[in-house]
């Protein structure tokens, strides 16, 4: 039993994205649900969940992040964290 659990985690794993252009292809792909924004002291992150996996881009600029956040896609559920 121990094993299906860890392969159920492995499997499941979330997805770091390193660009910004390719957040944004991803964030506008058919099975993206939605959007988490998380702001911290140091960073902004941006979380889409798409069917398979979270996908999360880490910016550390607050420009880039606000520009960012204008240019999402309009039909996706953006929700911002604390």
């Amino acid at each position: 039993m121990p094993n299906e659990k860890s392969e159920f985690k492995v499997k499941f794993m979330p997805r770091k994205i390193e660009e910004i252009k390719d957040f944004l292809l991803t964030a506008r792909r058919k099975d993206a649900k939605s959007v988490k924004i998380k702001k911290n002291k140091d960073n902004v992150k941006f979380k889409v969940r798409c069917s398979r996996y979270l996908y999360t881009l880490v910016i550390t600029d607050k420009e880039k992040a606000e520009k960012l956040k204008q240019s999402l896609p309009p039909g996706l559920a953006v929700k911002e964290l604390k």
